[in-house]
């Protein structure tokens, strides 16, 4: 595949773009106009106003600074109102530039031109906004009306890796930053790299997508089985001053392995850009890994580790939207000889058994062959999970030995891998990504979880998620407490962040509170570092080089990315700042909070994903029952139980897991042996193996601790009894909620402080006001107090949709 083929793979992949927008010229950028030219006369006054303002909270601040109070988050309103007016004029000076960009992103296309006139006056307004939010808040705290916590500035030359959590000048640290930086800034300049933007130095990832510089890619080894000295003194080069990451970039693979391999590129996927099996590519691959993992070592930039790959996925199915991008729409010989091999060790060698399950006559296992991409009606029989399986067992061997070739070079490298979230929490279950154990084989947890305030933009119809709620969580959630649940002490970074826009969503008027709420969520279920997507501004506001065509290519996908996100909303990069203010304000709370008991576990059984088309979906129904109870949801798996202790939780609860393998019922069985609950909802469940054969055997235990329902519970009677089960382990404080529906919106949580005080952080989901009513087991008046702000709080407080509350609450004697 061409590169001038694969770019505009990604760009369409990514943006949805039109062909023919495209294909159309790229507009000059103005570099002579003056800024101040770019100001019409009827944007004047938003000017004059936003210029009044930013004195007045000057002044302000100076009047707090007498006082000795805190004023960080303000100097960081005065920077963004600053920069965001400049920003506008260099935008409204180049209306044509501005509109072209719009023009890449599909839902803009139609509507560039007025876009590009309105984002000036847009961006104007918006940074009036923050001023006026700020100075109200400022002189709350200045009459004493409120009292916040003092922001504990990151120390990025000076971060400490704890076992599971980072740590700044002692205490625990929530790192912030953005993706795919301005390209090619040293971080020396403090106009990208600052507290306000974050100051992560990003390894490889500020030059996405290009395949060369910086990143750690198949070019930097040549034929001879020497190294390109230039290319990998940027590697070595990298300055070591701030914590940051290396990434692997797959994406490119030389001419001279494809002449070598003909078939490299077969069985290829869009970031993952040659095949995985191939033995060329994994002496490429191990000789880079280790030499520069040996060249890197100790060093700040792999403080966060190596990713060892950007969201990797080889979707192997019909019809998939992956297809349309030449994306493993065949296998070559290595990946037909590996799924021989792989089969010959899961038929123990007999080819009767695979000839009776795939209704085959191979006469041996060299003989075997299966169509690819897979037909997906056979989702449910065993060559589709035969291939699905090892599909997923393949990419495992790999990351495996990328991970263990880095090690000879670099024994005490941190890892994880850009794991897509909806990989585990979508149904789709020819990927090749067993979130899982990749979870489980590299150092650190890593994901590029996505959210939204809004509808995808490509869809017209209401989605199941706004009935009830203020905000799609569900795959960050869901999948953030499996993940959790697979490795509870480990750094979780989320090298990606897409909170604040997508591929298929963005909204310019995105809310602030949107933006506190998911963060807020994000980081209480365990992400401890960030990269939002993207910051594509240089400092005197013009696009960065990429958008500007300056590195021999002009990246539409990147001009559509940069269309209407948080480049052009003040008011949304401020509030992305503030929210990691407070949330390192109360870091030491947070991580009380994370360590919160999961006493109920939900039983995971990836054998029931790969064969029920809806399999997902139907676990996320049962989670979304127990989310909003005051405690994190937990999950377990075969490994889990086998692995972890199993007295960190009460009761596993099995929902509609009609296919397991013996090794996962065994696990159970052996958890019931020793004294654990399991509460079954069906006599369906847990019957079938893999293939869908009914099991010889089943679980026997005591009815106290072996609960079977019948099969006719409602979802209401199955999370009455799992509370029920684990109602000793719930919090003694309660939380009930009335928002004029059934259905519940608050996730909270609360725990028993040291001093007898109970902390608990609420965040309503909910689409409606919440009314809440607080109250203790055994009774006894409540003193609750706003921790944020130190006001004193009703025991039946009202919060507003997307509203986040951090309180701690003494019980009267």
């Amino acid at each position: 595949m061409s590169r001038k083929l694969l770019m505009a793979a990604v760009a369409s992949l990514v943006l949805g773009a039109c062909s023919e927008d495209a294909s159309s010229p790229v507009p000059q950028i103005n570099t002579t106009r003056s800024l101040e030219s770019g100001t019409s006369q009827d944007s004047s006054h938003y000017v004059i106003t936003a210029e009044q303002k930013i004195t007045a909270l000057q002044r302000k601040m100076q009047e707090a600074r007498k006082q000795s109070l805190d004023v960080t988050r303000e100097e960081t309103v005065l920077w963004f109102a600053n920069e965001f007016l400049k920003y506008a004029s260099w935008d409204e000076a180049n209306q044509e530039a501005v509109a072209y960009a719009f023009a890449q992103y599909a839902p803009y296309a139609e509507r560039s031109e007025q876009l590009a006139a309105d984002i000036p006056d847009f961006q104007r307004q918006k940074v009036i906004e923050i001023l006026d939010a700020a100075t109200a808040e400022l002189d709350q705290v200045i009459t004493g009306t409120i009292t916040r916590r003092p922001v504990p500035k990151v120390d990025w030359q000076n971060i400490e890796v704890g076992d599971n959590m980072l740590l700044s000048d002692g205490k625990p640290i929530f790192l912030y930053d953005y993706f795919s930086k301005s390209v090619g800034r040293p971080l020396t300049d403090t106009a990208v790299y600052n507290d306000h933007l974050g100051a992560i130095y990003h390894g490889g990832e500020n030059l996405y997508p290009v395949d060369h510089d910086r990143a750690i890619n198949s070019f930097l080894l040549k034929e001879d089985g020497t190294f390109d000295e230039a290319l990998l003194s940027e590697v070595t080069g990298i300055d070591n001053s701030n914590v940051g990451f290396l990434i692997y970039w797959n994406m490119g693979i030389p001419e001279w392995v494809e002449a070598r391999e003909p078939e490299v590129r077969k069985g290829r996927s869009l970031f993952t850009g040659y095949d995985i099996d191939n033995p060329l590519v994994r002496d490429v691959w191990g000789t880079i890994a280790k030499e520069t993992g040996a060249l890197t070592r100790d060093k700040k930039v792999t403080q966060l580790g190596y990713i060892l790959a950007n969201e990797p996925h080889w979707y192997s199915e019909a019809g998939h939207w992956s297809q349309n991008f030449q994306e493993m729409n065949e296998i070559s010989s290595y990946t037909l000889t590996h799924f021989r091999e792989w089969l010959h060790e899961k038929y123990a060698g007999e080819i009767a058994p695979l000839n009776t399950n795939w209704k085959t006559e191979f006469a041996s296992f060299d003989e075997v062959s299966i169509d690819i991409p897979i037909n997906p009606e056979t989702r449910g029989t065993p060559i589709w999970y035969d291939w699905s399986r090892f599909n997923m067992d393949r990419s495992i061997n790999w990351f495996s030995f990328l991970q263990s070739k880095l090690k000879e070079g670099n024994p005490s490298a941190d890892t994880h891998i850009k794991i897509m979230p909806n990989m585990y929490s979508e149904n789709n279950r020819s990927h090749g990504i067993d979130v899982e154990a990749l979870t489980e084989l590299t150092t650190m947890i890593g994901d590029d979880a996505k959210a939204r305030e809004s509808r995808l933009l490509n869809h017209k119809n209401p989605e199941k998620w706004e009935a009830h709620y203020s905000l799609f969580w569900e795959e960050m959630s869901m999948s953030y407490d499996f993940m959790e649940s697979v490795s509870p002490e480990k750094i979780h970074v989320n090298s990606e962040s897409h909170f604040l826009s997508a591929s298929w969503w963005r909204d310019l008027d995105t809310s602030v509170d949107y933006v506190h709420a998911i963060y807020w969520l994000a980081t209480l279920q365990g992400m401890d570092a960030n990269m939002a997507w993207f910051w594509a501004r240089d400092p005197d506001g013009s696009f960065e080089d990429r958008l500007e065509g300056e590195l021999n290519f002009f990246d539409p996908a990147l001009a559509g990315s940069f269309a209407g996100s948080v480049n052009q909303q003040p008011h949304i990069a401020n509030a992305f700042t503030q929210v990691m203010y407070d949330l390192n304000s109360f870091s030491q709370e947070i991580i009380q909070l994370r360590k919160q008991r999961r006493p109920l576990r939900l039983f995971h059984s990836e054998t029931s994903a790969i064969n029920k088309p809806f399999h997902m979906s139907e676990q996320f129904d049962v989670y979304e029952k127990l989310f909003f109870e005051g405690f994190p949801m937990g999950f377990a798996t075969q490994k889990i139980i086998q692995k972890q202790d199993n007295n960190s939780w009460d009761a596993v609860l099995v929902y509609k897991t009609e296919f397991v393998t013996r090794a996962e019922l065994e696990a159970l069985q052996q958890y019931l042996d020793n004294g654990g609950t399991v509460i079954v909802d069906s006599p369906e469940s847990l019957s079938k193996d893999e293939y869908g054969l009914p099991h010889s055997v089943a679980l026997k235990g005591p009815k106290e601790r072996l609960v079977q329902l019948s099969g006719d519970a409602t979802l209401e009677d199955i999370r009455e009894l799992a509370l029920d089960t684990v109602k000793e382990s719930l919090p003694r404080v309660k939380l009930r909620e009335s928002n004029g529906t059934g259905h519940k919106g608050v996730r909270w949580q609360a725990i028993a402080q040291q001093d007898g005080r109970y902390l608990i952080s609420a965040i309503n989901l909910g689409k409606n006001d919440a009314t809440l009513t607080l109250n203790v087991e055994g009774g006894g008046e409540l003193n609750v107090v706003d921790m944020l702000t130190q006001k004193p709080v009703s025991v039946t407080p009202v919060l507003a949709p997307k509203s986040v509350v951090l309180w701690q609450v003494r019980v009267g004697q």
